[in-house]
């Protein structure tokens, strides 16, 4: 048994679906949109408290009422979701994670504020 020569390889590979820009959009595998957006936002306790974050550019600790601003922005955008951070002072801090249960805990709070303003917000 041989091994076919590289000579008989083509020199042009045929990419019919490649040649138009409206084949390749129409037979694409994946499409990213703004439906598939997650925006991470930062909070913190406090009022009017908008913080940044120097390892990450353009990223802001936010306390709660300064978070419903943002939101607007981003529905206004069409961002659908949002992940929040929060940052727990070091007081409210336990092994056994009893703040993350705080009915009125900082992400608690944020999540109420949040979809009583935005209720589209996931």
């Amino acid at each position: 048994m041989s091994l076919p020569s590289l000579a008989q390889f083509p020199t042009l590979r045929m990419r019919r679906m490649r040649r138009d820009d409206f084949s390749r959009r129409l037979m694409r595998e994946n499409r990213l949109s703004v439906d598939d957006l997650i925006y991470p936002l930062f909070v913190m306790e406090g009022k009017k408290q908008r913080v940044a974050i120097t390892s990450m550019p353009d990223q802001f600790r936010l306390s709660i009422d300064e978070l419903l601003l943002e939101a607007a922005e981003l529905v206004k955008l069409g961002i659908p979701a949002v992940a929040l951070f929060p940052v727990v002072p070091a007081e409210k801090k336990s092994l056994d994670a009893r703040e993350a249960y705080n009915p009125e805990g900082l992400v608690q709070r944020a999540v109420r504020t949040l979809k009583a303003e935005f209720p589209e917000l996931g």
